[in-house]
């Protein structure tokens, strides 16, 4: 069945406020980035020539206006977008430290990505895509985690693949262990699962990737699980189907960049290149050497963004992307 979309997501639409330095009087500068980590996998997919569209809330304010204006110039189609006038837009502060990682101080109580209701989310929007695509930012609190559930049902009765990025914000949960249900509660529907080394650590208990790996497979219906691991590369597991037992997997080294300056949106630059990978082949009949190039080109795309502030205005292209592939190699 032909669908209008290659991928929905749900989710937060944020201002990122990045550290850019200091003024002369000594000040901290901040940099308004327009972010929010579905949005920057769908800017990805956008750049790979992906039809895309969104489902949020903004408020009705600069950031809001702005954040819809970003979206419409990137290609992002803004239909699943609510603006609303009693909430502000939520801003998230970034400080990054010397070797690029970050730590956040999230202006969200209430944010107006946390109010969306259920009775706003484009259902027609879902059950025409082919992908959609959501994270636990989402999940955080009733209001946004029933407009989720009822998004991921409306998925799943329409047979779209279920793509899910905990992306785990330690600050704005509760408590971890509400973290940790809602992440297994997003596992009961997702079909490719993108997960952090520290993510999949702090969720199963274990250090070995693989294992971890296992763990998940073991209990829901997962069929393709990349783990992305920072300085050390990628991993890629995939089973033909979720009751199956077998999987096959692979890895793919970095690519290192001597002027990084931060790492924001890395992880979601990397996983909209995956999904334009599932888009493109599906999810059937994959091979060890189609999981290695579909790491490398994700990979790579991750690394570019790594020298750039913010992530969804800035997406490398695919020409650029394949460059530092031919060059690295």
């Amino acid at each position: 069945m032909e669908r209008g979309y290659d991928v929905a997501a749900l989710g937060e639409l944020l201002i990122d406020m990045t550290d850019n330095g200091r003024s002369g009087q000594g000040n901290v500068l901040y940099e308004a980035n327009p972010g929010g980590a579905p949005c920057n996998v769908l800017s990805m997919l956008k750049k790979l020539g992906h039809r895309v569209g969104f489902i949020g809330k903004v408020g009705d304010d600069i950031f809001g206006h702005e954040l819809k204006s970003v979206l419409e110039e990137v290609g992002i189609d803004t239909k699943g977008l609510v603006i609303d006038k009693d909430v502000r837009t939520t801003l998230a502060f970034v400080k990054t430290f010397e070797d690029g990682d970050r730590d956040f101080s999230f202006y969200r109580n209430p944010g107006a990505d946390m109010m969306l209701d259920k009775d706003e989310v484009d259902a027609d929007m879902i059950r025409n895509s082919k992908i959609f695509h959501f994270g636990t930012l989402s999940m955080t609190h009733p209001v946004v985690r029933a407009a989720t559930l009822f998004a991921l049902e409306q998925a799943k009765a329409a047979k779209a693949l279920i793509s899910f990025d905990p992306n785990i914000r330690e600050p704005l949960w509760d408590s971890m262990d509400e973290a940790r249900e809602q992440v297994l509660k997003g596992l009961e529907y997702c079909d490719i699962l993108k997960i952090s080394d520290n993510e999949i650590q702090w969720l199963t208990g274990t250090d070995d990737y693989a294992d971890g790996v296992k763990w998940i497979l073991n209990r829901y219906p997962t069929r393709l699980v990349t783990v992305s691991l920072g300085k050390n590369g990628s991993m890629a597991f995939y089973r033909k189907d979720a009751s199956s037992s077998d999987y096959v997997m692979a890895s793919a080294d970095p690519f290192l960049q001597e002027d990084t300056i931060e790492t924001t949106g890395a992880g979601d630059t990397f996983n909209g290149c995956i999904l334009h990978d599932i888009c493109q082949k599906g999810l059937d009949d994959l091979t060890a050497d189609d999981l290695e190039k579909m790491l490398i080109f994700a990979n790579a795309a991750a690394s570019i963004i790594t020298t750039r502030r913010g992530a969804l205005y800035v997406m490398p292209e695919k020409d650029e992307i394949e460059e530092l592939i031919r060059t690295r190699r």
